[in-house]
């Protein structure tokens, strides 16, 4: 089974999406890291792919113009791997101006000097919670005077509001410096790593797909800060790329239950533990998933480590 991978590929694959703004894809999506708007390039396994100048940088550029132009969004939803809440879950309602929370550390100050102007909407954030509570699940507004919360790291939270690098840096690629024209709304995913769990956050707002609002849950296939050479096919063990070859083959299964399945049986893989010493990067794929359960799905890119999917088409 071939998937894309080279540039020429995954345009070929983005103009085959069907225009259906009446009922949008959901997608998971690899969101990189702050090195995808390093003004540096550097030969780290890390970069390698993640870079400014790699497959995956070169691909959400493509991505965004693609996504606007076929859909027309009225709205974005977004989840990313970098904000967790157990049980209940956050749905931001920041107004007119959506800040941005810096949430790594280490870097120059030019990563700290980023900006990505959005706005919110009160009216899809209360739409949200709704259809959570129309399935028993507990949700609630995260304004802008609130921390988040838990940001999918092992050191303490950063604090704050704001949305998360796992959002404002991909967006920055897909979107420009600014999209004053359809409104952004983050939720946080499910903390316990959970697959059913992730995957009935993102099946609770299907209905979102069927009035015009764009679902996007962004994390990676691969992230392992502890063995920085997973990150590179190149000098990746191969537990660990077949791992990510298993992921876009599970993906594609054309029967809901086998597929549903054996993305669930991802977790028991070989390459695994090795992939993902911590879940909060993989478990994105299982909101994108339950987001679009009915319908078809298509790989869109299969890039090592950051692939991007389309669910429910």
């Amino acid at each position: 089974m071939s998937f894309p991978k080279t540039q020429s590929e995954w345009r070929t694959a983005l103009d085959a999406l069907p225009s259906t703004p009446e009922k949008i894809p959901a997608f998971f999506f690899g969101h990189g890291s702050p090195m995808l708007i390093s003004r540096q390039v550097t030969n780290s396994p890390m970069t390698s792919t993640m870079g400014p100048g790699g497959d995956l940088a070169n691909f959400l550029r493509d991505l965004g113009p693609a996504l606007r132009a076929k859909y027309k969004p009225k709205g974005i939803v977004v989840f990313s791997a970098h904000w967790e809440t157990i049980g209940v879950r956050h749905v931001t309602d920041y107004g007119d101006r959506n800040p941005l929370l810096m949430d790594y550390f280490g870097f120059e100050p030019y990563y700290y000097q980023q900006t990505f102007d959005s706005k919110g909407n009160r009216a899809l954030a209360e739409r949200i919670i709704l259809l959570y509570k129309e399935v028993g699940r507990e949700a609630k507004l995260s304004g802008i005077n609130e921390n988040r919360g838990w940001d999918g790291r092992t050191s303490p939270p950063r604090q704050g509001p704001g949305f998360d690098h796992g959002v404002f840096v991909p967006f920055k690629l897909m979107f420009g410096d600014k999209v004053d024209d359809v409104p952004i709304v983050q939720v946080s995913i499910e903390r316990s790593g959970d697959p059913e769990q992730n995957w009935a956050v993102g099946k609770a707002l299907s209905k979102l797909r069927e009035e015009g609002i764009l679902i996007l849950a962004g994390g990676l296939t691969v992230h392992n800060l502890h063995d920085r050479k997973q990150f590179s096919e190149k000098s990746a063990s191969p537990d660990v790329t077949m791992f990510d070859q298993a992921i876009t083959v599970a993906a594609s299964k054309s029967q809901l239950d086998e597929r549903k399945q054996s993305l669930f049986d991802l977790v028991k893989h070989d390459g695994f533990a090795q992939a993902h010493p911590s879940v909060e990067h993989f478990v994105p794929l299982y909101v994108a998933a339950g987001a679009g359960e009915e319908g078809g799905v298509q790989v869109i890119s299969a890039i090592y480590s950051a692939p991007t999917i389309a669910f429910g088409i």
